[in-house]
């Protein structure tokens, strides 16, 4: 059985991941994970049990086969013939490559007020620096994890 924590004995870690040349899916599966708390033992779904996670060089991640080009997100505006779709391409043209995974983990947690709380521990940066670094983030070998989780152009 599950050990009930209380709200005063959560700790809450940082955790660095590399997106170079990694899996969007699977990142996104991984973050989503670790944001809700599913990889500690004292994981409940009510609580926010979470760590933080930041993603340094989102500019630089992947897709597998032609998804880049041809995977599609839709949302509907709420009127008649309100919806939308757009690519991931048209996402990098317009210089925003961090709301690929953020769409991606969103869409990954489940709904409610709870998942937005933990979908603002997820820090997206371009690049290799980040303001985090006084919290002292340990580094999660992503793209080690699984040999899958590397793409190769």
């Amino acid at each position: 059985m599950t050990p009930f924590i209380k709200k005063k004995e959560i700790k809450k870690d940082w955790y660095i991941i590399d997106a170079k040349d990694a899996a969007v899916g699977r990142l996104a599966s991984y973050i989503s994970k670790v944001l809700r708390g599913k990889n500690k033992p004292t994981f409940n779904p009510h609580i926010d049990n979470g760590d933080f996670v930041i993603v340094k060089n989102i500019e630089k991640i992947k897709f597998s086969g032609k998804k880049f080009t041809n995977k599609k997100y839709f949302k509907h505006t709420g009127h008649p013939g309100g919806i939308k779709e757009i690519s991931p391409s048209i996402f990098k043209e317009k210089n925003k490559s961090e709301e690929i995974l953020k769409l991606a983990v969103r869409r990954m947690l489940p709904g409610g007020p709870l998942a937005k709380k933990q979908l603002t521990k997820l820090k997206i940066y371009k690049g290799d620096s980040h303001p985090h670094e006084k919290q002292n983030p340990k580094e999660i070998q992503f793209t080690n994890l699984n040999r899958k989780n590397l793409i190769k152009e």
